[in-house]
């Protein structure tokens, strides 16, 4: 599983969170026991005493001591469960409280992650990469081949393997995807079922419109009071291990936005993290909106899937107007 340092830090305090609610929760139930059951108050006390009392003497040597102390605590501690049986209250009320009693609210085993905290990562990474909902419905469990014939058929098909390949191959290649075509060919979705499969198994991974991310950049740029932040957005932006980029050329562009977006291309091609990026563009139109430089680093180190045929979205909305 990778994380940026961000995100792993936003997982520990979530278990640091839980930690001190359900130790705040036993210190109620404590103070509440005190107030409602006469004598238990003094037996937790007696307890205490009788501890340190046969701890000097097994410190001066007395050999029955310890089973002493044992038997003591043993006797006490079965007086403090009588008094809780009477009182109504359950064995284990005042027992620890955890979220996940198997780590124990720490989120390691032995020093292996617990399936609470990948369960915690899986959440995280939705949550981060803003297409929670949007995956819901687009996924490869949905995926049809009815709306496409003849070369359109094939170019999805081909696009579907290269998709699957993507997958398949993650961990151990590095690749690029780059999706153009018309409006409504399956670009989105295919970027969709991709994300679904990655962050299922544990990958971080960030959704951004080609508008949002612009202009996420651009104010980013001129924002001189919230460094932290930017930071910590551009360390998950450059660091994730699959960035999203769709529907580019919807966005308003400036020379430096373009550099910029160039520097985030070149900096993830360098770091060898996986980018997809999908546009209406034709690789013409790719070529002439934007820099040579992010044409060339495009065209040289991205897989390209050419999307035709017709517009799905608007198929599907006339057969539901059709029923």
């Amino acid at each position: 599983m990778a994380l940026t340092n961000s995100q792993y830090e936003a997982i520990m305090r979530e278990y640091e969170d839980k930690q001190t609610r359900n130790r705040h929760l036993v210190e109620e139930r404590t103070a509440e026991v005190y107030q409602n059951v006469p004598g238990y108050r003094e037996l937790s006390e007696a307890i205490a005493a009788t501890s340190v009392s046969h701890g000097k003497k097994l410190l001066e040597g007395d050999e029955h001591a310890l089973e002493d102390l044992k038997k003591s605590i043993r006797d006490l501690s079965n007086m403090k469960e009588q008094l809780l049986i009477s009182a109504g209250y359950s064995l284990n009320y005042l027992e620890p409280v955890y979220d996940c009693p198997d780590c124990k609210d720490t989120g390691y085993i032995e020093g292996t992650k617990c399936h609470c905290f990948k369960q915690a990562v899986i959440d995280l990474l939705y949550e981060q990469s803003g297409i929670r909902s949007m995956l819901e419905k687009e996924n490869f469990d949905v995926l049809t081949y009815d709306y496409y014939q003849g070369e359109d058929l094939e170019r999805f098909k081909n696009s579907v393997h290269a998709c699957r390949n993507f997958i398949k191959t993650f961990n151990s290649d590095y690749q690029n995807l780059f999706f153009y075509g018309t409006v409504g060919t399956g670009k989105s979705f295919l970027s969709g079922c991709i994300a679904k499969e990655l962050i299922e198994s544990g990958h971080s991974v960030i959704y951004f419109s080609s508008a949002g991310l612009f202009e996420t950049l651009s104010r980013n740029m001129f924002d001189y009071k919230n460094k932290d932040d930017i930071l910590s957005f551009h360390e998950d932006l450059y660091g994730c291990d699959l960035l999203i980029i769709d529907d580019l050329g919807t966005e308003y562009t400036s020379n430096v936005t373009v550099s910029v977006f160039f520097s985030l291309l070149n900096q993830r091609h360098l770091g060898k993290k996986s980018t997809i990026i999908s546009t209406n563009l034709s690789l013409e139109d790719l070529r002439n909106r934007y820099s040579d430089r992010i044409f060339s680093r495009i065209t040289n180190h991205y897989t390209i899937c050419k999307f035709t045929g017709p517009d799905i979205r608007m198929l599907k909305k006339r057969l539901q107007n059709r029923k």
